[in-house]
């Protein structure tokens, strides 16, 4: 079985947890969408898909616009975290 698909977003503007919360939020309402981790310090998100499912950029910029921030990069993750509890 292949490893879900993961990707790392880089957002301007992130800078506290209710940041990412939102962005998190909006991020986790898109179809397929496993898992989402964020990184403040570094302004990063890393979006986990479920099997089957990828993400487009159109997609990601637009969920990230509507929590109030700007998608400055996507590309694949070089790995996913290791998931367990939050």
């Amino acid at each position: 079985m292949a490893a879900p698909l993961s990707y790392q977003l880089r957002v301007d503007g992130l800078a506290c947890p209710f940041c990412a919360y939102g962005i998190e939020k909006k991020l986790n309402a898109i179809e397929g969408v496993e898992r989402v981790e964020t990184n403040i310090k570094d302004g990063a998100v890393i979006v986990i898909m479920q099997d089957g499912f990828t993400l487009d950029e159109a997609t990601a910029r637009k969920a990230v616009k509507e929590a109030g921030f700007s998608l400055r990069k996507l590309e694949p993750a070089q790995s996913v975290p290791n998931a367990g509890p939050r």
